[in-house]
């Protein structure tokens, strides 16, 4: 396949600020760990390798043309659901609706790749919600059908339709902009959202690291504290600001706005999946990424983020 780049120059000059700085850091935790001890740093060290493979991946899917770019996180999309049903409890009576709920997955990003903006917010919640639900009423089995019902569409809900938001934001500016000149390209506000939300799940673990003492949700997440939400949410607030004019076309105001969205709804779209694990009695989504985990753990700030900020631009800006 011929490389066909899309992407505009300031996105480039982002994804390249990102690789120097990854550079930079892989070079200072070597440097620690030569130091300190191979043993040392180690979950340090595997955040960033993390990186390298997100970023990776990332620049590879928005690198060819948009369909492209929407089947790359269609396959998220799909792993993530399927990650997420390998960890709940299902019935066997499910397993004919099990095979409904991944075929939602296609159909929802073709009406992304249509750019159709009115089934794409229906699909899922009221089409797939509907459909879920009869299709587990005929097969006759009805011990636990509002526990299996939940799951499943909580599954749908977050994996498929919040993940969703992200393919979105590649077809949103053919709805026009309203300031013109302003930087509305949709891998620039596709960037935007998903630097600043990694970036914000790194600044809450080094602020909690540095400053932490007082516990946010000991029984859900142990490690997160205030000192680290708080100051995860306010660097990453001030990152919002100085980068919205580059690859956004958010005015100051609302770039604050976004920024805190970003960093609060970041937060919760973690411990939610904490919460998850916790009550499946698991520590990790899964083992895609060693040493780091599954998608799961990587993306479920994502889950939050990506609906709120799509639909902070659609309603200002588009």
């Amino acid at each position: 396949m011929t490389l066909d780049l899309w992407i505009p120059r300031e996105v480039l000059w982002t994804f390249g600020a990102i690789v120097a700085v990854l550079v930079a850091a892989t070079l200072i935790v070597a440097l620690m760990r030569r130091g300190a001890g191979a043993g040392r740093h180690g979950e340090l060290a595997a955040r960033v390798n993390a990186w390298w493979v997100m970023v990776a991946v990332f620049a590879v899917a928005i690198a060819f043309r948009r369909g492209v770019a929407i089947g790359f996180f269609a396959v998220l999309s799909f792993l993530a659901l399927k990650e997420y049903l390998s960890l709940i409890p299902t019935r066997r009576a499910d397993r004919r609706v099990l095979l409904w709920a991944y075929l939602c997955v296609p159909l929802q990003y073709v009406w992304v790749y249509q750019a159709w903006y009115h089934m794409f917010l229906v699909f899922i919640p009221v089409w797939a919600f509907l459909f879920v639900a009869m299709r587990m009423v005929l097969s006759g089995e009805t011990r636990d059908f509002l526990r299996a019902a939940g799951t499943i569409h909580w599954g749908l809900m977050t994996m498929v339709f919040g993940l969703s938001h992200l393919a979105y934001l590649l077809v949103l500016p053919d709805a026009g902009p309203v300031r013109p000149g302003a930087p509305t390209h949709g891998a620039g506000l596709l960037l935007f959202v998903v630097l600043l939300t990694q970036l914000n799940d790194v600044l809450q673990y080094v602020w909690g690291r540095l400053l932490g003492r007082h516990k946010v949700i000991p029984s859900v997440s142990p490690n997160k504290t205030v000192e680290g939400l708080l100051g995860g949410a306010l660097t990453t607030t001030v990152i919002a600001f100085f980068l919205a004019p580059v690859l956004t076309p958010l005015v100051p105001a609302h770039a604050v706005a976004a920024g805190l969205m970003i960093g609060f709804g970041g937060f919760i779209g973690d411990v939610t999946i904490s919460a998850l694990k916790r009550d499946l009695g698991v520590k990790d989504s899964g083992t895609l990424i060693p040493g780091h985990g599954g998608l799961l753990d990587r993306i479920d700030s994502l889950l939050f983020t990506a609906p709120l900020f799509f639909h902070f631009m659609k309603y200002f800006y588009f």
